[in-house]
């Protein structure tokens, strides 16, 4: 019989090691979970991922002395491969033979590949339900998915607008409002899946924000959005106050919501607007700039606002672009060569970074700086030799040789 590998861990944080693992594509999702004990759960992974997990980073991420080790198990069982979009299909089927319309393999091909749950709220991806003879149905179409998806209300969502604010474009197609609710490590976000972003990838930055000591700093998150990282710096980090910088008037709306919710809004200054007019300068202890695929517009501000006597640090998020690889031999020395590629990559982009910053704090204050890499913290692959990473930048004032921390 097989054996299968998997991740065993403390079932109350299964989902947060379930996201981390779904986010660098290592959970083998042809598999169901298992479950091991009263305790524990079996998370199946890919054998190919094995060597991407560092377990002691993980499990001090996620939380200190939780269960988090590799173990190989037998007899997993395969999932049934989309039996919901199924049940959807034969559903749809008999909607449109009962008005004497035809099924089609072309209608097929125009089903939702797959969905988004957010509480009693389905948002549906893609451009699902293109065809023209949807619209024949109306407001029944869009009840009848929603009953078989198992939501009260449903959306969809084609792209996201290049209007500068990243908002979604999302239709509603079936309710009457788009807020929803999520609580993760005991945060509570409000935000309409209409108007806001949610980046349902980025947990694991989020649980490592929520593992920092803030206590008696000044934060300065220069793109806040509904409080991703606001809400751990506060709430987890210990932060004195955070200023939360947003110009998307749906997202700050639902920022100071958050805040509220969460009864930390006494200790954060929301300025919403375009965070280069920022009127702030010589605060903050960190600043976190959490845009990609570039932060880059924002570097100017974000000197501005470390404090000149003593400096702080930078959590500079960004897509880094790694080299092609070339044919190899085998697979595992493609794999161990990519990951080398990509490592590689990232430490030239931090160091050409940690200069450039380097720079431009001597050009603002007019004095020495130190700019010293502390970590570069691997988020997600955001496409094919795209990878999303975040640099956590030390910036001390000094006329010392700037050290780029990199060896």
């Amino acid at each position: 019989m097989e054996n299968t590998p998997c991740l065993r861990v403390s079932q109350c944080c299964a989902q947060h090691f379930r996201s981390y693992l779904q986010s660098r594509h290592i959970l083998d999702t042809r598999l169901r979970l298992f479950k091991d004990t009263e305790e524990t759960l079996l998370l199946p992974i890919q054998q190919t991922g094995i060597p991407q997990l560092d377990i002691q980073h993980l499990r001090s991420t996620v939380a200190s002395g939780t269960i988090c080790e590799i173990v190989w198990r037998q007899n997993f069982k395969k999932k049934k491969k989309q039996t919901t979009i199924n049940k959807l299909e034969v559903a749809l089927k008999r909607l449109l033979e009962s008005t004497g319309e035809e099924w089609t393999e072309e209608l097929r091909a125009d089903l939702p590949h797959g969905f988004e749950r957010h509480g009693d709220l389905i948002l549906l991806s893609g451009n699902s339900f293109s065809q023209s003879i949807w619209r024949k149905f109306g407001c029944s179409l869009w009840r009848t998915v929603a009953e078989v998806l198992g939501g009260e209300r449903l959306v969809r969502k084609r792209f996201i607008s290049r209007d500068g604010f990243r908002s979604p474009q999302v239709t509603m197609l079936h309710g009457e409002h788009g807020w929803v609710t999520h609580v993760d490590n005991g945060i509570r976000l409000d935000f309409d899946v209409t108007k806001c972003m949610f980046s349902s990838g980025n947990i694991t930055e989020k649980l490592r924000v929520a593992t920092f000591n803030c206590k008696g700093e000044i934060v300065v998150d220069l793109y806040a959005g509904i409080g991703y990282f606001v809400l751990p710096y506060l709430i987890h980090a210990g932060a004195a106050h955070v200023h939360a910088c947003e110009w998307n008037p749906d997202a700050a709306e639902a920022l100071c919501k958050n805040l509220n919710l969460n009864n930390v809004s006494e200790r954060c200054t929301v300025h919403q607007g375009d965070n280069r007019h920022l009127q702030l300068s010589d605060v903050a202890d960190r600043v976190n700039l959490g845009l990609i695929p570039s932060s880059e517009d924002g570097w100017p501000v974000a000197c501005r606002l470390l404090k000149r006597s003593t400096g702080g640090i930078l959590h500079i998020h960004h897509n880094v672009t790694s080299p092609m690889s070339n044919h190899a031999s085998s697979l595992q020395v493609r794999e161990e060569s990519d990951k080398s590629r990509d490592r590689r990559a990232w430490q030239v982009w931090a160091k050409d970074t940690a200069e450039h910053f380097r720079r431009l704090l001597e050009d603002i204050t007019e004095t020495g700086w130190t700019t010293h890499v502390q970590h570069i913290e691997h988020v997600k692959s955001y496409a094919p030799h795209i990878n999303h990473i975040v640099l956590d930048l030390e910036c001390r004032p000094g006329l010392t040789t700037q050290d780029s921390g990199i060896k």
